[in-house]
């Protein structure tokens, strides 16, 4: 079962592309959407220091029907915006695929990260190739139905990553425990603590995918 990360520009026509490009200071998540084939509802969130700007940006495209703006807070905005555009997320609804949400929008491109079947995968390829969407296939990892429900919690994520980036797991090593630590504003039982949990989660899938058919 693959877990695949892709990178997908957007077309011109879509407007948030005209939005994410115009004000590509700001960051922009699909929180949810609903797709069709003639329109599409997206709940997005902004984050910018001029959300007055980009509602104007938003509303100014032609393919927009509706503009809310549900709450703000700070820097912060949520906004409903329904679309006659052909929907970003067609190809995922064509191919039957379910996305992980929020997914990031940066400069005019979409970051989609997915768990599926390879004939699924290899089906939204097509899709997106049909409506001639561009798009970079990041990474793709196999992934077994035991390890899926073993999977990293976000918090082992974060903190492997942190030890990995500070050169912790490096020959030879760069960074001590206690370094990862002080990165993470931790302390270093927790630290440890969340390392191993991690390790044990990692460890164990391999000896159950890989050990075990060898």
């Amino acid at each position: 079962m693959p877990r695949a990360q892709l990178s997908v520009s957007l077309p011109e026509d879509v407007w948030i592309h005209e939005v994410s490009t115009a004000h590509a200071e700001a960051g922009f998540e699909v929180v949810t959407a609903l797709a069709g084939e003639d329109a599409g509802i997206a709940l997005v969130r902004v984050t910018t220091d001029d959300l007055v700007s980009i509602l104007g940006t938003i509303d100014a495209q032609s393919d927009v029907v509706s503009l809310d703006l549900l709450w703000t807070q700070g820097g912060t905005g949520l906004v409903q915006v329904e679309a006659t555009s052909p929907s970003l997320l067609l190809p995922l609804w064509q191919a039957g695929i379910p996305i992980e949400m929020p997914f990031s929008i940066d400069d005019g491109t979409a970051t989609w990260e997915l768990t599926t079947s390879s004939d699924r995968l290899s089906e939204l390829g097509e899709y997106l190739d049909e409506a001639a969407v561009e798009y970079d296939l990041e990474f793709v990892s196999e992934i077994g139905s035991q390890a899926a429900n073993r999977l990293l919690t976000e918090r082992q994520r974060e903190v492997l990553t942190v030890a990995i980036e500070e050169g912790y797991y490096a020959v030879p090593r760069e960074a001590s425990l206690t370094q990862v630590a002080e990165t993470l504003g931790v302390s270093k039982a927790t630290c440890s603590d969340v390392l191993h949990r991690a390790e044990s989660g990692i460890v164990n899938w391999f000896a159950e995918e890989h050990l075990a058919q060898s």
